[in-house]
């Protein structure tokens, strides 16, 4: 027969330790002393100081010997990696792509990168007569084209010369033009592309960053350049992938 005598206490004193850990992940303060955590949670100083005792056993907080102050420990640094870097950005973002698609009325994608290429892996179709369509799984450059520039935009500025050093077939690549277009999609936040790789195509693409600002996949709204209106699509677009991102973790660990 299983003890089940003091279920109910473990159960309180596991929920006390998550709010705890909840505590310094919301604080805008790197530290937190035994008496601000008793004040936020309501407890005693002594049943804090046990709390902090056994996550502190375990590396979930550590403490700084001199001030006294507890801060996250390794071990929940090495959970939040963990959760992150198991996190499927395709699943993530394949319900957004038919809400994107009814708020733009134009194509929704979905890019995935492959060293120094990329291919789309999904998209969305809106019910329209003339609609931009993608193929799935075939490479394009990074160069060249919204879902392209968005992805080199935000690599290193050692892959972005490895891209730029690269053969290509577009023989009017221009370097310090194209780098200029990069910096100002970092800053602006989405790329905006019209006939570059497709004759009459116009698009905007925006990056899903990761909880290292790296890009693990690219969204893009596009259509047939004479009706495609880039700042409202661009505006939609920046919602989605804003989303996408902070569930990905980016800014959560800076």
């Amino acid at each position: 027969m299983t003890d089940t005598t003091d279920v109910g206490g473990t159960a309180a004193t596991v929920e006390r330790a998550l709010d705890v850990l909840i505590c310094f992940v919301r604080s805008e303060a790197p530290d937190l002393g035994v008496t601000q955590l008793a004040e936020k949670l309501s407890l005693s100083k002594a049943a804090v100081h046990r709390l902090l005792t056994s996550l502190r056993a375990r590396g979930m907080v550590e403490i700084d010997e001199t001030t006294h102050r507890y801060r996250l420990g390794p071990t929940a640094l090495t959970l939040s990696h963990s959760y992150l870097s198991r996190l499927d950005v395709t699943a993530l973002a394949a319900p957004e792509l038919p809400w994107l698609c009814r708020a733009t009325d134009e194509t929704v994608t979905l890019s995935r990168r492959a060293g120094l290429t990329r291919y789309y892996v999904e998209q969305a179709l809106p019910d329209r007569d003339v609609v931009r369509q993608v193929t799935v799984g075939v490479p394009f450059p990074l160069h060249i084209g919204a879902s392209s520039k968005a992805f080199l935009a935000h690599l290193s500025p050692a892959d972005i010369e490895t891209v730029l050093a690269a053969p290509h077939d577009n023989l009017s690549l221009d370097p310090d033009a194209l780098r200029a277009d990069l910096a100002e999609i970092r800053a602006r936040g989405w790329a905006h592309s019209e006939s570059e790789r497709d004759l009459g195509t116009a698009s905007v693409a925006a990056p899903i960053l990761d909880y290292r600002g790296e890009p693990r996949a690219v969204m893009s709204v596009c259509g047939p350049a004479d009706r495609f209106r880039p700042e409202p699509c661009a505006a939609a677009l920046l919602e989605v992938t804003a989303r996408l991102s902070r569930r990905m973790g980016h800014g959560i660990l800076a």
